[in-house]
């Protein structure tokens, strides 16, 4: 918790108490069902939530912006950035119905009104998106496959609309056909050496590829 104040050093009460609750919620819901390895569990803060908070570090989100959450998992990035943007609308999708339960309960418990959480796969999503957001959900040429029709064609963001992807490790052969991506090292924002090799990809993407 400490590391997010750190590195967030704005935040409300209210955002304050959220990601507060976050240790309690996901050790009690990962006793029941098992969303995060339980060697990372009593990493919380610094692998899962701080990672996900990273691509606010390159994009933080306008208020109105529509962000969609590719194979949350147990609502990451999602969670973390719609407590930090609240005026942003996420839509957190898995095509696991038990990893989709512990996010809407999350969510519920820390009274989120701007998330929907919903066990669905990406290519069936109806609607138009800022932002498409995941972490190493797949590699990108199949992302992009799932959702390259799926964005606003009109962008009010400093990074053109498209996807937002926390990916670790050497990415050039997965990215060689994609010459527009740009990749953000998160070492340069978080100190701590678990983010050495983790980064932010962004990837513009025209409204049809």
């Amino acid at each position: 918790m400490e590391a997010i104040l750190k590195h967030f050093p704005n935040l409300t009460e209210v955002q304050k108490e959220q990601f507060q609750q976050l240790d309690s919620l996901y050790h009690d819901w990962n006793e029941k069902i098992n969303v995060i390895s339980r060697k990372d569990i009593d990493a919380l803060y610094t692998k899962h939530v701080l990672h996900s908070l990273g691509i606010a570090k390159i994009q933080p989100f306008e208020p109105g912006t529509f962000v969609l959450d590719v194979g949350t998992g147990g609502g990451f990035p999602g969670i973390p950035l719609a407590i930090l943007f609240p005026e942003t609308r996420f839509y957190l999708i898995d095509v696991i119905a038990k990893k989709i339960k512990v996010v809407q309960a999350v969510a519920d418990a820390l009274g989120l009104k701007n998330v929907k959480a919903e066990q669905i796969r990406a290519e069936n999503v109806k609607g138009d998106f800022d932002f498409i957001v995941s972490r190493a959900v797949t590699n990108m040429p199949d992302f992009v496959s799932w959702v390259k029709t799926k964005i606003k064609k009109q962008h009010k963001h400093e990074l053109k609309n498209g996807i937002l992807y926390l990916k670790g490790g050497d990415l050039t052969e997965e990215l060689k056909d994609f010459p527009k991506a740009t990749l953000y090292d998160l070492a340069d924002y978080f100190e701590d050496e678990f983010f050495e090799t983790k980064k932010v990809v962004h990837l513009p993407l025209k409204f049809t590829i």
